[in-house]
């Protein structure tokens, strides 16, 4: 079972700096790879987890304490990093801390630029998530067990609570309490199914402002 509040609350009030392996903990690069590419349906060919490789990569270079002895790692890495944009459209740095099994179901116009991604996250096509504005510095936090749709727009220092879904098309920009589906722009809340251990957001609410 994922706890995502600890390693959460680790990231400050900052996006992380890159400056160490924030790769899942407790799991080595080969077993962490090996998860990965059977969470993308064991297809090699699968950009997504090409992608999420590169930045798994990029994330365990950083145990190589020595600048003259990164270097080669690092260039390899920005390499990779520059290739999936330009061929996939996947825009994954590696200071975005991602959890477990992370899906990147389609390809093509993504950006993920998150404090921190929990376990068990799915996101589609056209994706981004990242600062509301040039002049913040907090970006979003989005919890285990995500759903996230095609065109979703996650921006701010916002959370989305465990079992969600971000509806297709979604702007969303405030808070998310676990368990809700969100839909529309701006984003509201829709009834969803039931389902044992789910709870239902009220239907057709507007999500709440901010204080």
């Amino acid at each position: 079972m994922s706890h995502a509040a600890p390693f959460l609350e680790d990231l400050g009030s900052a996006l992380p700096a890159g400056s160490e392996n924030a790769n899942p903990p407790g799991v080595g690069l080969g077993a962490l790879l090996a998860e990965d590419f059977r969470t993308h349906g064991s297809d090699p060919l699968s950009p997504g987890f090409w992608a999420l490789a590169i930045h798994r990569f990029g994330n365990w270079r950083m145990d190589v304490s020595h600048k003259l002895l990164r270097a080669p790692l690092s260039l390899l890495y920005r390499g990779a990093h520059r290739g999936a944009i330009t061929l996939w459209g996947i825009d994954l740095p590696y200071n975005a801390k991602i959890g477990r099994r992370f899906h990147i179901a389609h390809h093509g116009a993504v950006f993920i630029g998150s404090r921190a991604i929990g376990d068990d996250v799915t996101i589609r096509h056209s994706v981004t998530i990242g600062l509301k504005r040039k002049s913040e510095r907090l970006a979003p936090i989005i919890g285990n067990r995500i759903e996230i749709g095609p065109g979703a727009c996650i921006v701010g220092d916002i959370q989305v609570g465990d079992d969600s879904v971000v509806g297709a098309n979604t702007v969303l920009a405030q808070n998310v309490p676990p368990g809700s589906v969100v839909l529309g722009v701006p984003a509201r809340f829709v009834a969803p199914e039931k389902e044992p251990g789910f709870a239902a957001a009220p239907s057709e609410t507007a999500v709440p402002q901010k204080s």
